[in-house]
């Protein structure tokens, strides 16, 4: 479970994010979508503890990601829009590394790593130095290292970036799995498609508040979908 309530960041007297009010609930995916610079990054970046809110409170799973951070991100996986990895690791050294910062004892890690690995498609090039991969395989290797520690919840910012085709059906596939082992998924994506195909519900975000959260079955209803309703909001 994800509960933000009345959240709000600002920039030099400008706010990024306004008065956030939303939760997403046990196993769901919730998808938040909005223009550029709508505050869609800002809010996962807050929920993951890597920026303080001014005012509000966030809650991931039972805890409160300012004040009990440790906890909270002990039961969080992040996905962010730009990836940061050790060039000079290979894929299977970067993944123990991430198990050390989770504390994960080595004969819970090694297993889950290899399974990881697999899952991901990139068992082949487990022991290949990162330098080496190409954009698609680095998400991959992101999605790795954020479902290491089996999470409860996971935030995801624009997670289709530079997959081909495979790639996207594979990740689907995972997403859609994860939920239905009661992981709780939150994801920022400019894709409407996706967020349409993947999501129970999809918030809109412009000028950092939400304007409205509508259901799958709420967005089928309307002509033209997700991209019709996201073109009228953006009226």
């Amino acid at each position: 479970m994800i509960m933000l309530n009345n959240v709000s960041k600002s920039f030099n007297d400008v706010h990024a994010v306004k008065n956030i009010s939303l939760t997403v609930n046990t196993g769901e995916i919730f998808g938040i979508v909005g223009p550029n610079g709508a505050g869609k990054t800002t809010t996962i970046r807050m929920m993951t503890g890597l920026l303080m809110p001014d005012e509000g409170k966030i809650v991931i799973g039972k805890y409160d990601i300012v004040k009990e951070p440790v906890k909270a991100k002990s039961i969080l996986g992040y996905v962010p829009d730009k990836a940061f990895l050790y060039e000079k690791l290979t894929a299977r050294e970067f993944l123990i590394f991430i198990s050390a910062l989770y504390r994960m004892p080595e004969r819970e890690a090694l297993p889950q790593i290899d399974e990881m690995l697999e899952l991901f498609g990139i068992r082949d090039v487990g022991d290949e130095l990162i330098e080496s991969f190409s954009q698609g395989m680095r998400q991959r290797l992101l999605f790795a290292s954020a479902l290491i520690h089996r999470p409860e919840t996971l935030l995801i910012d624009e997670p289709f970036m530079g997959l081909d085709p495979f790639g996207v059906r594979m990740l689907k596939d995972v997403i859609r799995d994860l939920s239905s082992k009661g992981v709780t998924i939150f994801l920022a994506t400019h894709s409407l498609h996706f967020a349409e195909e993947l999501c129970h519900r999809v918030g809109f975000i412009s000028k950092g508040s939400v304007t409205a959260i509508k259901t799958k079955d709420e967005i089928s209803g309307i002509e033209g979908g997700l991209e019709g309703l996201f073109l009228k909001m953006g009226e």
